[in-house]
């Protein structure tokens, strides 16, 4: 099968699952359609274990005809990324912003050692034995929430603002945080020679230098957007904004991520509200949610077949259910001691270190994050914990997030 053909039968398998779920199944979008396609899965692989292999295998050879990092993270990333930011107002993010920035950056590399050495300690007590580097490794890949999950979730658990702000603005940057963490992490593994001076260099380069290159391309965009008032015309600005920004940013080595969440949110507050007529506001906002639900739906329903790719020995299963609990541990301390320290100076909702630890999901990035470490046992390991750790938190978590809220809620 051919590219064309292979994005036809994911949007048609999108396209079916999302309509078995909103008239029987009636769970929220995401969570539904990868609940859907994990379940087709695990039939097939039934059938492969009975005897009747065509259909698994004829599954898997599609699947691995698609690069699932290369298809995230240099595909649809970019576009999820700025349809998340679109709508993420930009005074709200200004008053949480030392929350945000500490959760994104102290948060995710506290986690990153915790969850590593909880992962050492567990896989040496079971008997697989993986150098320290590659457990730091997965800290670094599961630590930063998923701002795709993250933001679709939002959309139905009815968090107070503050909160909600708080949430999604972390998963919106922590990405970009968490992804310098890991090529640092990935550059130690693969050649074990990465000083200190090129880990800070690289963040500069790749965070920082994110931010800025997001506010010049924004500028720019919102300049444009201006001096035309024609929305077909507008829509395309945006779509070369978000595609060629992200693959700019890529080539000179910045942060694409960061970079499109800061045009995003540049064009969502200021080009919105002072560079467009309410006739393109409103085409805007439908086309880009559109693309939101079209990509989303994809993304999932992958995320549920990948199981099929993937190689699941029994001790690895055990590992990642053993290392559920502690994933969740990290994130309570990582969060929670900031939140400590910060209440003095700003004001939290109550049981909001529950919330942010129970909401922080994880998702397709860091699956691909996963899929991206070089191949090897340690890979395989890898590979296998984070995708257990990714559907639980997507459909445990997930389903959770909003009877917790009801019930911490004052």
């Amino acid at each position: 099968m051919d590219v064309v053909q292979i994005t036809a039968l994911l949007l048609s398998l999108a396209a079916v699952f999302s309509y078995i779920n909103y008239r029987y199944v009636r769970l929220p979008t995401t969570i539904g359609l990868m609940l859907i396609s994990l379940l087709v899965s695990l039939a097939l692989l039934v059938l492969d274990y009975t005897g009747l292999a065509f259909p698994a295998n004829w599954a898997r050879s599609i699947l691995h005809r698609i690069d699932f990092n290369e298809t995230l993270l240099r595909g649809m990333l970019s576009f999820l990324l700025f349809a998340g930011a679109l709508h993420v107002n930009l005074g709200d993010l200004a008053r949480q912003k030392w929350v945000i920035a500490i959760l994104a950056s102290v948060g995710v590399l506290t986690s990153t050692f915790l969850v590593g050495g909880f992962t050492w300690w567990l896989l040496g007590l079971i008997g697989i034995n993986i150098d320290f580097i590659y457990c730091l490794l997965f800290g670094a890949l599961i630590s930063p929430t998923d701002p795709i999950a993250v933001l679709g979730i939002l959309k139905t658990s009815g968090a107070p603002k503050s909160l909600e702000t708080k949430i999604a603005g972390e998963s919106l940057f922590n990405d970009g945080v968490g992804v310098v963490i890991f090529l640092a992490l990935l550059g130690i593994a693969t050649s074990g020679e990465v000083s200190t001076g090129e880990v800070a260099l690289l963040f500069a380069e790749e965070a920082i230098g994110g931010v800025l290159f997001g506010l010049v391309i924004g500028w720019i965009a919102y300049r444009m957007l201006a001096t035309v008032d024609k929305y077909q015309v507008e829509i395309l600005l945006t779509l070369a904004l978000v595609m060629g920004g992200y693959a700019l940013a890529e080539s000179i080595h910045v942060s694409a991520p960061i970079a499109i969440v800061v045009a995003g949110l540049l064009i969502g507050n200021h080009g919105r509200t002072m560079a467009m007529s309410e006739r393109t506001r409103e085409h805007l906002d439908n086309f880009w949610e559109l693309v939101d639900e079209i990509l989303n739906a994809v993304l999932f329903v992958l995320i549920g077949l990948e199981v099929l790719a993937l190689s699941f020995q029994g001790e690895h299963l055990v590992a990642a259910l053993m290392l559920i609990p502690l994933v969740l541990l990290a994130r309570f301390i990582s969060v929670g001691v900031p939140v400590s320290l910060l209440r003095k100076m700003h004001p939290f909702t109550p049981h909001a270190v529950k919330v942010l630890t129970w909401g922080g999901l994880r998702g397709g990035i860091s699956v691909a994050l996963a899929l991206s470490v070089p191949a090897g046992a340690e890979r395989d390991v890898i590979l296998a914990i984070t995708y257990v750790v990714v559907v639980f938190s997507i459909l445990v978590q997930g389903l959770s997030i909003g009877h917790l809220l009801r019930k911490t809620s004052p």
